[in-house]
């Protein structure tokens, strides 16, 4: 069994909320479709989708007399691929104003926060939704039906949808591994999806979306929970996330509770800069 957290402090969650995003996106990274820059200074990669949700930096740590010329080079990788992308901070960025330098390299700001649940704390006592069908996606098939109602959820084209199914079919399948999709039917028909990572001690929520027609009905509520038992069947101890706007009531409702915030720095040409990053929940 991975090594499970078990420390409460407020340290320890927001140390933990920020590693689970980064080993996140390593997995990610071991698509032989994307390229994945990792070293003590920085984790980066880039996908070859042009959608800034999956190009970006995920950790910096820095020194301040050259942040300037190692943000140009950087953003300069992208920009020659010609890949909108993100450029994440958090509590554990270095140096502590790079957000600073990043909008003065032109980059546009969103601030999240990142939240944590005891998952013996969870409040579950809310309604399942009337007919919803949740299955865990094992194959090639039920991954399809997860990719078009995240593609629907989060408003994303098809050739994108595209290009991250055969980036996640390439990834493989199994109880084995650290990541594990969800989706939701309802009459046969997939509406919703969630993902569960297991990384850093935690049990981390992704990719929560739910098309129009069908929200605000509880599915959210109920794709959240699914996989925050089974990580807690497994034995973990603590859900984390990081939450839009349009998900925080809900993920305040089952128990989290905001513990730091999370930015994210929009690189992006003209052509691009209508894109907007919602967790479609």
């Amino acid at each position: 069994m991975r090594d499970i957290l078990r420390d409460f402090s407020i340290p320890a969650l927001v140390t933990a909320i920020e590693a689970n995003y980064c080993e996140f996106w390593a997995f990610f990274g071991r698509s032989p479709q994307v390229e994945l820059h990792d070293d003590p200074e920085m984790i980066w990669l880039t996908s070859g989708i042009p959608h800034p949700g999956f190009n970006g930096v995920f950790r910096t740590q820095l020194a301040p007399d050259d942040i300037d010329a190692r943000i140009g080079e950087t953003l300069a990788h992208f920009k020659a691929r010609r890949l909108p992308m993100l450029w994440w901070t958090g509590p554990s960025t270095r140096p502590t104003n790079l957000g600073e330098h990043l909008e003065a390299h032109g980059l546009t700001h969103t601030a999240e926060p990142g939240m944590a649940v005891d998952l013996l704390a969870l409040n579950e006592d809310v309604p399942q939704p009337y007919g919803l069908e949740i299955e865990h996606v094992r194959d090639v098939e039920t991954l399809k039906k997860f990719g078009h109602a995240a593609d629907i959820g989060f408003g994303m084209p098809d050739f994108v949808g595209k290009a991250i199914l055969d980036i996640e079919a390439s990834l493989g399948f199994g109880h084995h591994l650290p990541r594990h999709h969800y989706v939701g039917l309802l009459k046969g028909e997939p509406v919703t999806t969630s993902t569960l990572f297991l990384g850093a001690g935690v049990a981390g929520i992704y990719t929560v979306a739910t098309i129009p027609e069908a929200r605000r009905q509880g599915i959210g509520s109920a794709m959240t929970l699914v996989p925050l038992r089974e990580a807690r069947a497994m034995g973990y101890r603590i859900g984390v996330l990081r939450s839009s706007p349009m998900g925080l009531n809900m993920y305040r409702r089952l128990g989290f509770k905001e513990y730091c915030e999370v930015s994210h720095y929009l690189w992006a040409s003209e052509a691009d800069q209508g894109e907007e990053i919602s967790d479609g929940a």
